[in-house]
């Protein structure tokens, strides 16, 4: 029995002018309110071409259909978190359990302020969830996170690092998705990252002094 063939999910051409490039901002702009607002379950091309004010037509010219656009969304927020998480814990300039503390808020707050858009966004998880650019995705965070963490436990074995990392990026998935689903003042946001904070921090001080 032959497997349901899935859809195309990259983009049909990459801008290469100002002016296509200006069009693709467009559409995925106008993409990001469709989707916000009705869901994935609505998101239509057809809605998204209205919304940005362009043809059908053109929007095909540069995605093949809303599979195309939802994963150009995706991959955005995939290497936006990643270029957060990133800039921080590379910001040597800072003591390592500043550029943690750092960290948590940033990535709290913005799981609080895409809590839509990811919450939509997961209902197409499964057309890309297997797809380099989310394999890339990963990587590169998890790069980052064990080279944070060799800065900051210089004396612990490499098992326990790759544990302590790793521990860190999924209760960060975890909570702060679960945290999010709820509307939160910033003051809230503020408390919760704090708390999540100490408690990475003490962990890892704790493996220090280990």
């Amino acid at each position: 029995m032959n497997e349901p063939r899935k859809p195309m999910i990259s983009q049909r051409k990459l801008p290469q002018q100002a002016r296509s490039t200006a069009s693709v901002a467009i559409i995925l702009e106008a993409a990001t309110q469709v989707l916000a607002k009705e869901g994935a379950q609505r998101f239509t091309t057809a809605r998204v071409a209205e919304k940005a004010g362009v043809s059908v037509g053109t929007l095909y010219q540069y995605f093949p259909n809303k599979a195309a656009i939802l994963f150009r969304l995706q991959s955005d927020e995939w290497r936006q978190t990643t270029d957060l998480l990133r800039g921080i814990l590379e910001d040597t300039d800072k003591p390592p359990l500043q550029r943690l503390r750092a960290l948590v808020l940033a990535f709290i707050r913005s799981e609080c302020e895409e809590a839509r858009m990811r919450v939509a966004l997961d209902d197409t998880a499964p057309l890309y969830r297997d797809a380099p650019e989310a394999h890339e995705a990963r990587a590169s965070g998890h790069r980052a996170m064990q080279t944070f963490m060799a800065e900051i436990l210089p004396k612990a074995s490499p098992a326990s690092r790759k544990l302590a990392g790793d521990l860190i990026v999924s209760t960060f998935s975890a909570v702060g998705k679960q945290f999010s689903e709820s509307p939160r003042t910033a003051r809230e946001i503020e408390h919760y990252a704090a708390a999540m904070a100490d408690m990475f921090c003490a962990y890892l001080e704790r493996l220090g002094g280990a």
